[in-house]
């Protein structure tokens, strides 16, 4: 019996290393984390929601689809009720203000022996900026869509020796020029569009300096694919 799941949360479960421990915060009916243990990708389950009713929701998912016994199940405001011992974290469809609030809660997870697969929902470059300031990478970022809306995942990990990331880099990471989605020139002109409504009538120095640098993408080497849907 396949399981149900939606794009980004495919793309969320494609970060997902072979054999990892996994912790799914914000687990909701429990799909990804069944999708992982029926694929064979993850070994065990940590599944986490702060409220009872998507919980209780997931464990009716997880006896109905025969991996009740794979899957620990924890009420959890964030992680903080959940064992350590996990290889990978998920905040799958999730704003950047509850993420980063699960991250500020637990900050032994500033550890390289951990991992964090991420789908923000909304103000991303937030986002973005705050793992940079405080030490994690983005090593992978996809672009996606799902419905009428576009998406990203990342993964990130701790790697506090390595550089920030720029300003521009806030809203458009460099890892996306590695992606080859289809969606990704997309994103890139929707998030340069925005950045253009918002600085036409007033000042934003931040967002300013973002689009400057985001136009000058083009001429630079790999983003051809850029380069052509401009001519």
């Amino acid at each position: 019996m396949n399981i149900p799941l939606s794009g980004r949360l495919a793309a969320c479960a494609g970060l997902v290393f072979q054999g990892s421990r996994v912790a799914d915060i914000g687990c909701d009916h429990g799909y990804l984390s069944l999708h992982l243990l029926q694929s064979g990708k993850a070994s065990h389950i940590y599944a986490a929601d702060i409220n009872e009713a998507p919980l209780q929701s997931a464990i009716r998912n997880a006896e109905k689809y025969g991996f009740k016994d794979k899957i620990q199940f924890f009420l959890s405001d964030g992680v903080c009720n959940v064992p350590r011992d996990f290889d990978q974290l998920i905040c799958a469809g999730m704003g950047a203000d509850t993420i980063i609030s699960i991250l500020e809660a637990a900050p032994w997870l500033k550890n390289k022996n951990y991992s964090l697969v991420l789908q923000c929902q909304s103000k991303t470059p937030v986002l973005r900026r705050y793992l940079s300031e405080n030490g994690w990478r983005i090593t992978q970022e996809y672009v996606l869509r799902d419905g009428k809306f576009l998406y990203t995942v990342m993964d990130v990990d701790y790697r506090p020796e390595f550089s920030r990331l720029s300003v521009g880099e806030w809203y458009f990471c460099p890892g996306l020029l590695d992606d080859p989605s289809p969606h990704t020139a997309e994103y890139y002109r929707y998030v340069v569009e925005g950045l253009r409504i918002a600085t036409a009538h007033r000042e934003d120095k931040e967002k300013l300096q973002a689009l400057k640098e985001l136009e000058a993408l083009p001429d630079t080497p790999g983003l051809g694919f850029l380069r052509e849907e401009q001519t």
